[in-house]
């Protein structure tokens, strides 16, 4: 009976790890081929003052950093898909050893989020043409505007809540402007993130636990 009630329990955590995945890489790619489809490239619909969907590409890393050029998105996207892969085996393993929902539950999220910037990637360069501020893309399957792994990573949030000037006693950037939140970002994005904070409370929580143990 215990090996039953064990076994059920790891059923049951293995389903929240592929609940919280489904769900974000639907979200994502929805919300990404809506705007894909939609907005032409810097389009914006303003929802408030502090909240717009901007449309924009990334062609490389987080905040549209590039790097190493053709071989270094290829090597980039190599390298995510293999974290990735580590990814899966790591939630298994945690699953195996009856790990704490909530560390299991943060990992699923940094791991699907990962996963719905890789799709972007490797597959957006054959599906779609290309987006300009002129011009929608269209789904054109085979004959996208590039070729497979050197697609770009829809980003879209765009959140300024508040901006100001640094006062001038402030060294480096006293007297100079700035905005916050200026990044624009995706739903995978805000996955990886809140898996993040996510995994800060479970080991804090884990950890209080354990202490009581």
């Amino acid at each position: 009976m215990a090996i039953f009630a064990t076994h059920l329990f790891m059923n049951y955590k293995s389903k929240v790890a592929l609940i919280i995945i489904l769900f974000v890489l639907t979200a994502d790619q929805v919300i990404k081929i809506h705007i894909k489809l939609n907005y032409p490239l810097g389009g914006v619909k303003e929802f408030a003052d502090w909240a717009y969907l901007y449309f924009t590409e990334n062609p490389g890393m987080a905040f549209g950093i590039e790097w190493g050029g053709e071989y270094g998105k290829l090597l980039l996207t190599i390298f995510r898909i293999f974290a990735c892969i580590f990814g899966i085996w790591f939630i298994r393993q945690l699953i195996k050893k009856d790990e704490h929902v909530l560390y299991i539950a943060s990992i699923a999220l940094v791991l699907a989020g990962a996963i719905g910037n890789i799709i972007d990637s490797v597959f957006y360069g054959i599906l779609f043409t290309q987006s300009t501020e002129y011009e929608v893309a269209r789904l054109s399957i085979g004959s996208g505007y590039s070729s497979l792994f050197y697609g770009k990573v829809v980003d879209m949030f765009y959140f300024p809540i508040f901006s100001g000037t640094f006062p001038k006693w402030l060294p480096i950037w006293g007297g100079e402007d700035f905005l916050f939140f200026r990044p624009i970002f995706n739903f995978a994005d805000s996955a990886i993130t809140i898996g993040v904070f996510l995994l800060l409370i479970a080991q804090r929580k884990i950890q209080h636990e354990y202490k009581k143990v």
